[in-house]
């Protein structure tokens, strides 16, 4: 089973870490573990870490002289004095039996991540079931526009900032705020933006109350230090933070708000309009699509306002801002289809993408969807397949497992019979990369889609 976050808090891990020399990292390849085992490399501490495959990203830390290895093994800690560990990974991971066999401090990820950002005067933490990376990357180049040097940890890379990471001055810290097993009550924000809430992680909320709980102690930890900002015309949001006596600054596009988009207008799915807030008003030019995208501005502003960034530096870091890596990423074509790629594992995130790539003036949507663990397929199946039914053609792989087995009687195959229609299951990448040859042509569209493996479809098809 997954391990659970530590919660030990900064001070404490101060003490932990007070005369240690070496950091391992397990599941050293995810994008905000790599961030941090960047950092710590920078800040003087021997750093190695391993994960189950390597990647473009542990091939990145290699070549900065962190000492990286391939699968686990008990004996690959020598030589470390502490571990910090996503809850990604089992409880049985060897490395992590042999710390707390030697008593090794042993830390979660996001445990690590608040100790790393007290530090800091601004500490910016956007969170919310949708849209945090890209909500993150937008806030990271509107700072960048201000030449207010942000250190940014996102859970999506960034051309701008050549990945998921940027080490800059100690007055703003922008990072990525993840809900998931609680893991953003571990952190410091001064500025906590909501963007939204719905059901997601069913493996661990059991309910809306749940979740909404979880944010509201996210919240509240901005009181007397800091601001929430939250989304006005998100129902969940707004109910989550009733009575909270807490500063807040409120964005939106349909209910009254303290920012708003007004005049709202599109051009191949991509919006323009008037970023409006008390006397300020300022036009707008997006140059990423969808209206998911306009609320994530609007996120991106309210933090750069509150940090007091001149209103044309928000305006020409939005316009900066074309998108992040798996975030309807394109990647080139296929006997005259395009080929894009998207991390959205839930229904509304997969309706969202949908409805804007049906804006984008293509023929045909080819989905290729692989779903993510077998508890949110379970948990939101209806979804799924009411928001899959978007596509024209829906092609399902198979279910990714993650850090779970499959004892809930649920199936891809199972899940395109529901979907319906033209939709299709193949029950290898090999087998969809042959079909997609054999049909796409020009004026298609060919989406893959999903948090697992699916990228790797993408080499298959010769991108």
């Amino acid at each position: 089973m997954a391990v659970h976050n530590t919660h030990f808090g900064a001070e404490e891990i101060a003490r932990k870490l007070d005369g240690k020399k070496a950091v391992y990292f397990l599941g050293i390849g995810g994008i905000t573990m790599s961030s941090l085992a960047h950092a710590t490399a920078l800040a003087g501490f021997k750093v190695g870490g391993s994960d189950r495959t390597l990647s473009p990203l542990t091939d990145k830390l290699a070549a900065e002289g962190i000492e990286i290895f391939e699968g686990h093994r008990a004996e690959q800690l020598d030589g470390y004095d502490a571990l910090v560990y996503t809850v990604a990974v089992r409880d049985d991971t060897p490395e992590l039996v042999r710390a707390k066999e030697r008593g090794i401090p042993v830390i979660s990820r996001a445990d690590y991540l608040g100790y790393l950002m007290r530090g800091y005067t601004h500490r910016v933490g956007l969170s919310g079931m949708h849209g945090k990376s890209t909500a993150t990357s937008m806030t990271a180049e509107v700072f960048l526009a201000a030449d207010a040097d942000p250190t940014v940890i996102s859970g999506a890379e960034l051309s701008s900032i050549d990945g998921a990471y940027r080490l800059g001055g100690k007055e703003n810290f922008i990072f990525e705020s993840c809900e998931y097993m609680d893991s953003f009550l571990d952190f410091y924000p001064t500025i906590a933006v909501v963007l939204n809430i719905e059901m997601d992680h069913v493996d661990y909320f059991k309910d809306l109350a749940q979740i909404k709980r979880s944010f509201r102690s996210y919240i509240e930890k901005t009181r007397g230090c800091g601001c929430a900002v939250l989304n006005a015309d998100d129902k969940n949001v707004m109910d989550m933070a009733k009575d909270f006596t807490g500063s807040v600054l409120t964005f939106g596009v349909k209910n009254e708000a303290d920012i708003m988009a007004k005049n709202i207008s599109y051009a191949g799915g991509v919006a323009s309009f008037d970023l409006c807030h008390g006397s300020m008003k300022k036009h707008v030019q997006l140059s990423v699509s969808g209206e998911h995208n306009v609320y994530n501005a609007l996120a991106a502003a309210a933090c750069a306002i509150l940090c007091g960034l001149p209103s044309q530096c928000i305006a020409k870091g939005l316009a900066n801002f074309h998108g992040a890596k798996r975030r309807l990423e394109y990647k080139g074509t296929l006997a005259g289809a395009k080929v894009y790629d998207d991390y959205a594992h839930h229904p509304t995130e997969i309706a969202a993408t949908l409805r804007t790539a049906k804006q984008m003036g293509f023929s045909r949507v080819i989905c290729v969807y692989q779903p993510h663990t077998y508890s949110r397929t379970k948990g939101l199946y209806n979804g799924f397949v009411e928001a899959l039914r978007l596509a024209d053609v829906p092609i399902l792989a198979d279910i990714y497992a993650a850090r779970e087995t499959d004892t809930l009687g649920v199936s891809s195959e199972q899940l395109a019979k529901d979907v319906g229609g033209d939709a299709l299951y193949f029950d290898s990448f090999e087998k969809i990369a042959d079909y997609l040859k054999a049909t796409a042509k020009e004026g298609d569209m060919i989406l893959t889609m999903g948090a697992g493996n699916i990228t790797g479809l993408s080499k298959l098809l010769g991108m």
